[in-house]
């Protein structure tokens, strides 16, 4: 399947909340034995809605990977999965609905978690626990804690965890990391990360079609409070309730902010955040987070700052054609663009596509590259991991850090749009209504243990 065909794709079809430091240790072989660098290691696929079908494509198809089973909670979607992917697996993988079941079995080396986000923490700390190697979509977590816990399970239990932040597996970043070091940019005081992208008002119909048949919505709804079944809600609705994800900063922007820690070196985490947003657009809609935000995070060197919207419709992500080929033509209209100004020059980058450029003044440029999303080569990323047990390029203690900058931003808002300092050494803020939200309360029969 071509990878620029994603969109379109898309379109139709329990366990302190330590900062663990990223070292180096020994990675574990698979409890089945590690496959030799020959062999095809047998990946499960948890989470069979739109991305989750996409990411067991092309890890088939491009990474050398075999799918031993399908798990959701809904017997539809595994249908659907194995008749988007059967043309490249040539063996029928199980159905299974608990992914217990799942971890449970000796055939599967690994797991891709690919379910909304408040299972993402759960299943990849379960996993290892059952010595399964894991590539978690991100976010990888839905709080502060669960991240840290997760870095915890993975270090305890030697596993590779890759996050689906693959923006750090393509060369065009790379370079532009590259050259950022090379000092020409000059001393860099400011980072700019847009996310702002176009929307559209959210409303939850009056009436709802009933659940499909088998599906267990308790179960669905894990951690989060109780309510009715809703089939929006179910379908992709949950991307604008709390319960469920972090708003558009966790849901996407997080590519961008993943990035830029990335170009800037990975500095660690900050020492302050301020956030401000809410609904402004879409205003009495159905919606609970912001179609505008804004955040800055300062560092011990520079300050970075990130925009959020879900209204402008001229505004666009990198498109499939520039994700395809070698353009961008008009960075100003581009949305989830990454600016970094430097005392001599300055850098734009594109996120899923787009190279990079370096100006000076006057707008001309110095330096560009072009460069495509870089998907496929973070799927064989991770199954290069597998089979060397060295770490993968968004091992989950590097990844640690932008998403804990996400949630310190979204704290921030939900907080009443304030300014909050943080220790990054303690894991603290400065105020205890917010450290209240590092772990939030955990519906009974769900909850997460402190010990990994």
């Amino acid at each position: 399947m071509n990878l620029s065909s994603r969109r379109s794709f898309l379109r139709t079809s329990g366990r302190t909340a330590a900062l663990a430091a990223a070292g180096g240790f020994a990675l574990r072989p698979s409890v089945r034995g590690a496959a030799s660098a020959n062999a095809r290691p047998n990946v499960a696929l948890i989470g069979c809605g739109g991305r989750g079908r996409f990411i067991i494509r092309v890890m088939l198809e491009e990474a050398g990977a075999n799918c031993t089973c399908l798990c959701d909670l809904s017997p539809p979607r595994l249908a659907a999965c194995w008749n988007f992917i059967e043309e490249v697996q040539p063996a029928k993988p199980r159905f299974e609905t608990d992914f217990r079941r799942v971890l449970e079995s000796r055939d599967v080396d690994a797991v891709i978690v690919a379910t909304h986000d408040i299972y993402h923490a759960p299943i990849t700390i379960a996993a290892c626990q059952a010595g399964k190697d894991v590539y978690v979509e991100k976010p990888h977590s839905h709080n502060i804690w669960e991240s840290g816990k997760m870095v915890e399970a993975a270090r305890k239990y030697r596993r590779i965890v890759q996050v689906g932040t693959q923006n750090r597996s393509k060369e065009y970043n790379l370079a532009a990391r590259d050259y950022i070091r090379s000092g020409k940019l000059g001393k860099i005081g400011l980072v700019k990360v847009f996310n702002l992208k176009s929307g559209e008002r959210f409303g939850l119909a009056a009436s709802t079609p009933p659940p499909p048949t088998g599906f267990d919505w308790d179960k669905w709804l894990g951690r989060a409070r109780v309510r009715p079944y809703h089939q929006q809600i179910f379908q992709s609705g949950w991307h604008n309730y709390w319960d469920f994800c972090g708003g558009d900063m966790c849901d996407d922007g997080i590519h961008q902010t993943d990035l830029a820690l990335m170009l800037m070196g990975d500095p660690g985490l900050p020492k302050s955040v301020r956030s401000v947003g809410g609904r402004f657009v879409h205003r009495g809609d159905d919606a609970e987070v912001p179609d505008v935000q804004v955040a800055d995070w300062e560092f011990d060197s520079f300050v970075m700052t990130f925009e959020l919207s879900a209204y402008p419709k001229y505004m666009v992500k990198s498109s499939d054609t520039l994700r395809r080929k070698t353009l961008v033509t008009d960075w100003k209209q581009n949305s989830t663009r990454i600016e970094i100004y430097g005392s001599e020059q300055m850098m734009i980058v594109g996120r899923h596509g787009g190279g990079f450029v370096v100006e000076q003044s006057a707008s001309r440029v110095v330096e560009k590259m072009f460069g495509q999303a870089g998907d496929a080569e973070h799927y064989k990323d991770f199954i290069a991991a597998v089979k060397s047990r060295r770490p993968p390029n968004a091992d989950i203690s590097i990844a640690h850090a932008s998403n804990v900058i996400a949630h310190m931003g979204n704290i921030a808002h939900r907080l009443g749009n304030v300014a909050l300092r943080y220790d990054a050494a303690r894991g603290r803020f400065d105020d205890e209504r917010a450290n209240a939200m590092i772990k939030p309360e955990y519906r009974r029969g769900y909850e997460m243990s402190e010990a990994v």
